[in-house]
């Protein structure tokens, strides 16, 4: 295998996105981890380590089959999961998985959030889906994950928490921040009475305009 290159950027960029991860307490302890594509593989957040305690030489390189070199710490135990998001989807930079209160309140009832607010959208889809419930760390949770992501960037984990995908680290902790958020309405909602849900016709019209929605490049 050959050496491991520093990738000093992307090493202080996931960094900072898993300090933030901390502060935002989307995670207790040590639950939540992150990880950043990087070339013939990632980084990832080392297993059994609180987000906010990482240093850029904690995080672990994972090659693209899954060999992880000597003189590292291990890396977390949902490495399997973010492998697989890497491979199924080029459009992943960086991964955020977390056990955000509502969110995980949610997987737990193992329901996903509808079509209740538009802002759903913001996961690429009309709904955010909750992917069916595997033991952490397997390859069977990775290839549920994966499925649940189709043609969105976050779902739900049943009885866990929720996954987020974008192009870099802090633009994945967003779309956890955001999806833990609408969690918390959906969860509202509920317990007022059932909400009413837009159409799919409005929520095909939202994602349209979410094709041309703020700064584009």
């Amino acid at each position: 295998m050959e050496p491991i290159q520093d990738f000093n950027a992307e090493r202080v960029a996931l960094c900072h996105a898993l300090h933030d991860l901390g502060t935002a307490r989307l995670s207790p302890g040590s639950t939540g981890n992150a990880s950043v594509r990087v070339a013939g593989g990632m980084l990832i957040s080392p297993t059994g380590q609180a987000c906010a305690n990482a240093t850029p030489d904690d995080l672990v390189f994972v090659d693209d089959s899954g060999n992880t070199p000597a003189g590292q710490l291990k890396p977390s135990s949902e490495w399997h999961m973010h492998n697989a998001i890497y491979r199924h989807y080029p459009d992943a930079g960086a991964i955020v998985h977390c056990h955000s209160r509502f969110a995980t309140t949610l997987a737990a009832l193992r329901k996903g959030i509808p079509a209740y607010h538009y802002m759903v959208a913001v996961a690429g889809g009309d709904s955010i889906e909750c992917a069916d419930y595997a033991t952490f760390g397997t390859d069977t949770l990775a290839t549920l994950v994966v499925e649940a992501l189709r043609n969105r960037s976050a779902c739900l984990m049943a009885n866990h928490g929720q996954i987020a995908y974008a192009a870099t680290p802090h633009a994945a902790l967003d779309l956890a921040i955001q999806v833990e958020d609408l969690a918390a309405g959906y969860y509202q909602c509920l317990a007022i009475g059932e909400p009413q849900l837009l159409t799919d016709r409005e929520m095909r019209e939202v994602l349209e305009k979410f094709g041309s929605y703020g700064q584009q490049d």
